[in-house]
């Protein structure tokens, strides 16, 4: 499978809707071509500002016109967040990813902590990501500047279905952040949601823009809807473990060197249905009891997961001359 950037749409639904083990078998064989096939790599995500976003992301607990149990919290202290950095590095996460509920960044003393956060976490030996909204070139670099790794700026869905989830930003908006995070060098996170009352044509499409980016994005989250009593999809379906692993199968079939992040939604899935999800590719998880707002297995179940299935933490850095150790996770 060659690296490619011209995909068709109908090329990738022919793709998504092969049987399911074939699938699964073709995304295997992509996965063990170009990564190892026993590495995942352990991130730990933390919120360090909580709720009274004024987006209208229906999936949100964060959105602040949204009637849910998230208390606002304004931005942590640096030393607060360098020391649950330091608890993660200590637990085997080799990247550490800090999210804001904000619309966009601001240049103010609120992003010079950030970047002092940043700072404080790179000196750590870890990959730095962040998630904070929309952000200018300008503040890329200057993220970049402070040892910024990685960017965060899901696509959620699709551009067509977009405007079903999300009112307060439109599409280009998303592919404006993720080109100035491009244009720095930053690596880019960027995948989607899928549970959202959205089509499988719609996740064709959402697989469809992301693998026709000028650079597949180095990290690509699949995510499946957490439903939150207060928000607008608290009641859509329990995604299907058949519907994660189309998505993850597909994008590892089509994006083969990017890392496809098994992401939000991994709570209620048995470790059974996680080790499906690594045979079709997924090579990264979040580690640790929360993802922002929403629960995760913690620690210890991740810990034990990866004895009995025989994974093995990727190394921070990898690929690169400042490859560091792999943490303490096994």
């Amino acid at each position: 499978m060659e690296v490619r950037n011209d995909w068709t749409r109908a090329e990738i639904e022919e793709i998504y809707n092969r049987p399911i083990l074939d699938l699964v078998y073709e995304a295997a064989t992509v996965h063990r071509k170009y990564h190892e096939a026993r590495e995942v790599q352990v991130c730990t995500l933390l919120s360090i500002k909580t709720g009274g976003c004024p987006e209208d992301c229906a999936y949100c607990p964060q959105a602040a016109r949204y009637n849910t149990d998230v208390d606002h919290q304004s931005l942590l202290e640096v030393d607060e967040v360098l020391t649950k950095a330091s608890i993660a590095k200590s637990n085997g996460a080799t990247r550490f990813c800090m999210g804001a509920a904000w619309r966009h960044v601001k240049n103010n003393k609120q992003f010079d902590r950030v970047l002092q956060m940043v700072q404080g976490v790179n000196s750590l030996g870890m990959e730095v990501c962040c998630t904070l909204g929309m952000l200018s070139e300008e503040q890329a670099q200057r993220l970049k500047d402070a040892g910024l790794y990685a960017y965060n700026h899901n696509l959620d869905t699709s551009e067509e279905n977009y405007e079903n989830i999300i009112t307060t930003r439109d599409y280009q908006d998303r592919l404006d952040t993720i080109e100035n995070v491009r244009n720095t060098g930053i690596s880019v996170c960027s995948g989607g949601i899928i549970g959202l009352g959205e089509t499988d044509q719609d996740r064709v499409a959402m697989l469809h823009t992301l693998a026709n980016m000028s650079k597949h994005p180095e990290s690509v989250p699949v995510n499946a809807l957490v439903r939150v009593p207060g928000t607008p999809l608290e009641n859509q379906k329990r995604i299907t473990l058949w519907e994660m692993l189309r998505m993850i199968a597909t994008a590892r079939i089509i994006m083969p060197l990017s890392q496809v992040r098994l992401s939000a939604g991994r709570e209620e899935m048995s470790i059974e249905e996680q080790a499906f999800c690594f045979m079709a590719g997924a090579s990264s998880i979040f580690a640790g009891e929360k993802l922002l707002t929403t629960p995760n297995p913690d620690m210890d179940q991740d810990r034990q997961m990866f004895q009995l299935l025989g994974l093995q933490p990727r190394a921070a850095f990898k690929g690169q001359e400042n490859e560091m150790e792999a943490g303490k996770f096994v």
